[in-house]
């Protein structure tokens, strides 16, 4: 494979970008199991603007952090979990600033055409998160460079939480079923969050980012961990009561795995084990999101 290829899949994560409108449309589904108005053509539309607008964050999140990673003392956790040949583009300098940002412009842009072709005021719903979401990344990025207390993380996490939200109003409105949804998805981003902070501690440090597990060390990041999982699965269980009956099996896989994960990680929280226990999370929110695109479509 060409080189400059497998840079550009590294940039932008290319391995996990069918997760994305998977997420994305969990909540479109949901939306129109609430308000109907299926239609093959907005369901392609969905999968772009979650694919598009989703790998333009991943984009942004390198470029705004493309010197600090330089500072990385350990690349064998998360880079190589991540990118599946094993470099950062940027801060090595495989792809330039200068390109990195046109095609951040170019996913932007495609993303922002895609939302406007949706009804109003659906559309106006959907670019408000998107620009959120991006404002966000932005914030959450440079924040924790410097602050005692987590607001980067608490704040910047919103981000990820409404972006299943963002699906669910490309058809309904900003309702309840949207609000359970984000609360569901939130304590689970954030534990998520810690996990990650808790692998990647090492570079952290060197980089100086106040993590959840810089601030608090690893006890306090595992805590952390097993705090918004109990807040997780209280609010599953609240959000499965707007959701049709089925969509309880298809839960109780990522329930047994985040169960399993917590077990573990308070059986051993070094970042070895973490990095082990990621890919459950990341099944749990896969299983989640064809759950609740069954459920809703049965």
């Amino acid at each position: 494979m060409n080189q400059i290829l497998k840079n550009y899949i590294d940039l932008t994560r290319a391995h996990f970008m069918f997760a994305w409108p998977l997420i994305f449309c969990s909540g479109l589904f949901l939306g129109f199991y609430n308000y109907g108005g299926f239609s093959w053509t907005l369901l392609i539309k969905a999968i772009l603007i979650g694919l598009f607008g989703f790998e333009g964050g991943m984009i942004l999140n390198d470029y705004i952090d493309k010197d600090i990673d330089k500072k990385d003392v350990e690349h064998d956790k998360l880079t190589f979990y991540w990118r599946p040949f094993k470099s950062r583009p940027l801060p090595y300098g495989e792809i330039s600033s200068k390109n990195a940002l046109r095609l951040f412009l170019l996913f932007f842009i495609i993303t922002v055409c895609l939302i406007l072709t949706l009804p109003f005021p659906n559309s106006l719903y959907v670019l408000l998160v998107y620009f959120y979401c991006y404002f966000m990344e932005y914030f959450y990025q440079v924040k924790k460079r410097n602050q005692k207390f987590p607001i980067a993380q608490v704040l910047g996490r919103t981000d990820f939480s409404i972006f299943p939200v963002a699906g669910y109003l490309c058809v309904g409105a900003p309702d309840k079923a949207a609000l359970l949804f984000f609360l569901f998805f939130y304590p689970l981003a954030l534990s998520h969050l810690g996990l990650n902070d808790l692998i990647d501690i090492k570079n952290d440090i060197a980089r100086k980012m106040n993590t959840i597990t810089v601030l608090y060390g690893i006890k306090g990041t595992v805590k952390w961990i097993v705090l918004f999982n109990i807040l997780h699965f209280i609010m599953a269980i609240i959000f499965l009561s707007i959701l049709p009956k089925v969509t309880l099996y298809g839960f109780l896989i990522p329930f047994a795995l985040l169960l399993a994960a917590t077990y573990i990680l308070l059986k051993d929280s070094t970042p070895i084990r973490g990095l082990k226990l990621l890919p459950l999370y990341h099944l749990s929110m896969a299983i989640y999101s064809v759950s609740i695109i069954l459920g809703t479509s049965i």
